[in-house]
């Protein structure tokens, strides 16, 4: 069972999931620092830029597609009745989210050479 792709692709999703909700609210914690004052959040934004944030935005890339092209993916499945083709949608799926995270990635990670 927790071999099959079925249960990957729950586990990936919930995964991504619980990442998304949880760049949302730091996001909202480090926008509401504009409440503050300019200083503060001038201070916020130079601290968001470290090198691992950089790395946590191409995390955050990754969720985000694999999220979104896995639940097109489970309403394709869904409306079209489409069960014998699960298992080919979700590499399919996994492909298409690799390729965009590397293509959106890799400017993400050159930009955080380039100003380390």
């Amino acid at each position: 069972m927790y071999k099959t792709t079925g249960f990957v692709s729950f586990m990936l999703r919930r995964i991504s999931g619980m990442a998304l909700v949880l760049y949302l609210a730091l996001h909202i914690i480090a926008i509401g620092t504009v409440n503050a004052g300019a200083a503060s959040f001038d201070q916020a934004m130079n601290f968001l830029q470290q090198p691992v944030f950089k790395l946590a935005e191409i995390a955050l890339l990754a969720a985000v597609v694999y999220h979104a092209f896995d639940g097109i993916r489970l309403l394709i499945v869904h409306y079209f009745d489409v069960t014998s083709y699960r298992q080919s949608m979700f590499y399919a799926v996994m492909v298409v989210s690799a390729i965009l995270v590397i293509a959106g990635g890799v400017p993400i990670f050159l930009f955080m050479l380039e100003t380390m």
